[in-house]
């Protein structure tokens, strides 16, 4: 037992006084996917000797909102840091009365002003609280096989083939170009896919007053057909996106283009392992010009026991310093202010996409994204749900109307 926790035993500890020391600290972070914070919190904890840290992380952003409710719902059992993924976070403000004020509670040099405006205005509620600080945003770009684009006779350079990407429209008819010549598909998984374009129009799922629109949405009537078409030509690899199938056809080669917001880089890399180190390109240009999928935000519910330590875990590891550093470790783009003016984050080049300039590149991306689209109560489910298991029934062989026809009724389902 260290002589901090001693105290609570004893009046004094090596001539200190119970007045003047600091208790040891256990605290949770859960988190999902990849935030690239296993060295940031072992940073932490040697820099914080007092505090100890375990860190929760799972596979599926879906699985870890599960418990996130499942716990809120029962009263016990969160983190002490919970992440929130920008498809759920309009479900947590509405049960914003069970998560801590972080202008109350967080240092007070932290404000909101230090994120995007549309960053911390999505984790803020009516009342001015701030429930959640800002990780990363997913500023969009499309990262390819350079060696599959060659293997066709397409160009390869990133600025050629950005040509190819201007609009989706071109994209997918490069898609058929590409499978005509090809054994490989030209992407991953329909609903990778769907899930960019949708996330790219001013209004998606639901509407500013939380109405369901998925039905009477022209805009996302329109992604869907343009999807599905692909598909019935032979473009998709088929593959459920974080699957044991999609992990491992990104060592085969399985597929030639990949949509590709920053924090994507890391995944690819992962799982392509060191043998394919640059044959991975990414590309500045992406179809229909500007888009954001994904970011997420790290709160403290009031479940946990030491909200105010928590608070300050949260805070450094979404201060600029540390978001530079998660997106070099898994391409988790900053969203705060200064991070996004920094050398350090401009200058960064990835060497395992052939050293490409990501961080000027996606800080660009960044830049051309004005506002974040609503993000009605259950658009999580519904993109990672309903829509993603009725394109894969597309690609399993229903009927594109049928399983139109059961993503309206599921996501109707859902938001009753």
């Amino acid at each position: 037992m260290t002589c901090a926790a001693l105290l609570s035993l004893t009046a004094a500890c090596g001539g200190e006084d119970a007045s003047t020391a600091v208790d040891d600290v256990e605290l949770t972070i859960a988190t999902f996917n990849e935030f690239g914070y296993e060295d940031l919190i072992k940073q932490y904890q040697d820099t914080h000797p007092h505090v100890r840290i375990t860190h929760r992380k799972t596979g599926k952003a879906d699985d870890h909102h599960q418990t996130l409710f499942t716990k809120l719902a029962a009263g016990s059992g969160l983190a002490d840091v919970e992440a929130v993924e920008e498809g759920w976070i309009n479900q947590v403000m509405a049960k914003s009365d069970q998560f801590n004020d972080l202008n109350q509670i967080g240092p007070p040099d932290v404000t909101a002003e230090r994120w995007l405006q549309w960053k911390s205005d999505t984790a803020s509620n009516r009342d001015g609280e701030l429930i959640g600080y800002g990780t990363d945003i997913g500023p969009m770009a499309m990262c390819y096989r350079r060696d599959l684009f060659e293997d066709v006779g397409l160009p390869s350079d990133p600025e050629a083939v950005g040509e190819l990407f201007a609009t989706w429209e071109s994209y997918f008819a490069t898609g058929a170009q590409f499978v005509a010549k090809s054994d490989k598909a030209w992407f991953d998984s329909a609903s990778q896919v769907f899930n960019a374009m949708v996330n790219q129009n001013k209004v998606g799922y639901y509407d500013l007053d939380d109405n369901l629109v998925v039905e009477t949405n022209e805009a996302v009537k329109k992604d869907w057909d343009q999807v599905t078409a692909a598909v019935e030509g032979g473009q998709s690899a088929k593959l459920v996106a974080f699957g044991n199938e999609w992990n491992t056809a990104f060592k085969t080669a399985a597929f030639a283009t990949k949509t590709c917001p920053s924090w994507m880089l890391g995944v690819i890399e992962a799982q392509s392992g060191p043998e394919n180190e640059d044959k991975w390109a990414v590309t500045a240009s992406f179809p229909g010009g500007a888009g954001n999928w994904g970011g997420s935000f790290l709160t403290v519910p009031k479940q946990g026991k030491h909200p105010k330590e928590a608070a300050e875990l949260a805070a450094w590891l979404t201060a600029p310093e540390q978001q530079i550093k998660a997106f070099t470790a898994k391409g988790a783009f900053p969203s705060q202010n200064e991070a996004l003016l920094s050398p350090a984050l401009l200058n960064q080049t990835n060497p395992y996409f052939g050293n490409a300039k990501v961080g000027a590149l996606f800080a660009e991306q960044a830049n051309k994204v004005s506002t974040a689209q609503h993000k009605g109560p259950a658009a999580g489910q519904i993109q990672d749900k309903v829509f993603a298991d009725a394109l894969q029934a597309v690609e399993n062989g229903t009927e594109v109307d049928e399983a139109w026809r059961q993503a309206v009724e599921g996501a109707t389902k859902l938001a009753k």
